[in-house]
């Protein structure tokens, strides 16, 4: 998939060019050097007698392949999660509106003062009577 013209096409860290008409994107990830001396690692450990060089960098280049897409993975889960945790945060927010709180009943406690009221002039009348 190639062009005439340099200017429609760019070169995004592949040999494989990518068209601006084209809607797929070809991209391989940069793996980091600390990621590929983990494989190499590993790859060195397992080696087995006999085994080239060569071969040990096929090796070296599956794990870490292996090793890139378990990170994708993690990181995709991690999305997920962090979605998951944002809209269970946006419901509660919405079930905790003003609007929808219905006050809680309070009327033993609104008619208290009238009764003390009630009281303090039933108190204050039987007073008055008494020592009259």
């Amino acid at each position: 998939m190639t062009c005439s013209r340099r200017s429609d096409c760019c070169i995004l860290n592949t040999t494989q060019p990518y068209h601006k008409n084209d809607k797929r994107l070809y991209m391989t990830s940069s793996v980091s050097n600390e990621t590929k001396n983990q494989a190499l690692k590993m790859a060195k450990a397992t080696q087995k007698p006999g085994q080239t060089k060569e071969q040990t960098k096929l090796i070296a280049q599956g794990i870490e392949k292996g090793i890139s897409e378990y990170k994708k993975q993690q990181k995709t889960k991690a999305r997920d999660r962090d979605k998951q945790r944002k809209q269970s945060l946006k419901k509660t927010e919405i079930n905790k509106t003003p609007n929808d709180i219905q006050p809680t009943s309070n009327k033993p406690f609104v008619y208290l003062p009238w009764l003390l009221l009630g009281l303090s002039w039933i108190g204050f009348l039987i007073y008055t009577y008494f020592l009259s």
